[in-house]
């Protein structure tokens, strides 16, 4: 037999054995998953709604304006809560707000995110608010906390807006040993002015806390959309905003604060100073370089306070409080680095310092030698979690996991605490 014929022989033979081993077979592949809970667009986009004081049950991120405090309630609302007397804040109101998270406040005017649209509403009497605008798809891949392996290629959108998740048993027919490898099942963690019957807004911008992703400069409303997508828009015209600008940037940004004509960025890989003299259109002007790490930042006119967390998706092992010299805003540099237990949110008055150290408490330091941060701390609260805060005018507006405190430290020697809002357990 001639050798071609005898290696055609046993290539066939060896193409037959590798066929038969090959298992064709299908079965029926049964597991659990998250599905979505679709609204219709239309139902979803006449959901807003104004409501009687409700329960804080799971409160995120926190804004005051003109002696009124707003409560964002997570991906539910916002709580408005009259605040003209720290030591006896007063519910007044709860704004039924889809998908919510941020918020910023110009004049009257009060802006918040609704899943995928950005909302303003008219706040002039907080009592009766009114929708003024919205803007539609300006966060187009917003989806609720749930599921955050449920790829966004899979959603349909012509069922309209995911709005919750549902555990419900897959059944699919698979080839025989096919594996999910997605982790589809389990919980993630989250914290991932006037008279009651409405007043007189000042003109200007309000006060939000060091985890907001909102930023109000003048006119101009800047929005981290995306963790790499800073958006721009023109708010001079409540019923009609309009998206100026969308910048990408090469980070996972995390919040915003603003301190004059800069805006300092916080990310998960370090903090980004950008000029925002033309609003329509920031302009990088340096950076500080940091660990990987959750990334709230708040400034002064010389120094930037940087807290660092681990136990978050930002995969860091380190917790710090980090001062940056930003008396040249184009050259910071790393002034000192504290250890600290688990720090959340911070903010600055004068010479004082507050930090949020999550389960570790409130602790709040004398910040006059940057150098002496910790051997000079003026007072600790220990012993329950604390998530973000607002310092003004001598009171201190704290939101943590069992409820929102205030405390008077007009007296940094003998700062009290004057009022407690309790959170409602689910």
């Amino acid at each position: 037999m001639k050798r071609s014929a005898i290696l055609f022989i046993a290539f066939f033979m060896l193409a037959a054995i590798f066929s038969a081993c090959r298992d064709t077979t299908k079965e029926l592949v049964s597991y659990k998953a998250n599905v979505p809970v679709y609204m219709s667009f239309s139902d979803f986009r006449t959901s807003f709604a104004k409501t009687s004081p409700a329960e804080i049950t799971n409160p995120g991120k926190m804004y005051f304006k003109d002696d009124y405090l707003f409560v964002n309630e997570y991906e539910k609302g916002i709580h408005v809560i009259d605040n003209s007397d720290p030591s006896k804040p007063k519910k007044v109101a709860f704004y039924k707000i889809l998908g919510n998270v941020d918020m910023a406040i110009r004049g009257n005017i009060l802006f918040a995110d609704s899943y995928i649209d950005l909302v303003s509403i008219d706040i002039t009497d907080v009592e009766n608010p009114v929708e003024k605008s919205r803007l539609q798809n300006v966060f187009p891949e917003i989806k609720p906390v749930g599921d955050v392996y449920y790829p966004y290629s899979s959603v349909d959108k012509s069922k309209g807006v995911i709005v919750d998740w549902q555990v419900k048993t897959i059944t699919e027919e698979h080839e025989a040993g096919w594996y999910r490898h997605e982790k589809f099942y389990g919980d993630i963690m989250l914290m991932n002015s006037a008279s009651s019957t409405g007043g007189t807004w000042s003109s200007g911008a309000g006060i939000a806390g060091s985890m907001a992703r909102f930023m109000i400069n003048d006119n101009y409303l800047y929005m981290i959309s995306l963790p790499w997508r800073l958006k721009t828009a023109d708010i001079s015209d409540a019923s009609k905003i309009e998206i100026k600008d969308s910048t990408d940037i090469p980070r996972n940004m995390e919040t915003l604060f603003r301190l004059g004509s800069k805006m300092f960025i916080g990310t998960t890989t370090g903090m980004l100073i950008y000029d925002i003299a033309n609003p329509i259109k920031p302009v990088q002007v340096s950076y500080y370089d940091h660990i990987r790490a959750c990334d709230p930042v708040v400034a002064d006119g010389k120094y930037a306070y940087v807290t660092l967390r681990s136990g978050t998706t930002c995969q860091n092992n380190s917790n710090l409080l980090e001062i940056i010299d930003i008396s040249s805003v184009a050259n910071p540099y790393l002034v000192k680095s504290y250890p600290m237990f688990n720090p959340h949110g911070l903010g600055v008055d004068g010479d004082l310092l507050f930090v949020c150290d999550g389960s570790a408490g409130l602790k709040i330091y004398d910040k006059s030698d940057p150098l002496m941060v910790l051997n000079n701390q003026i007072a600790h609260y220990p012993d329950f979690s604390t998530y973000d805060v607002i310092p003004y005018k001598n009171v201190l507006m704290l939101v943590g996991k069992d409820g929102i405190y205030q405390y008077d430290y007009s007296n940094p020697k003998n700062i009290k605490q004057v009022s407690y809002l309790k959170i409602t357990e689910k």
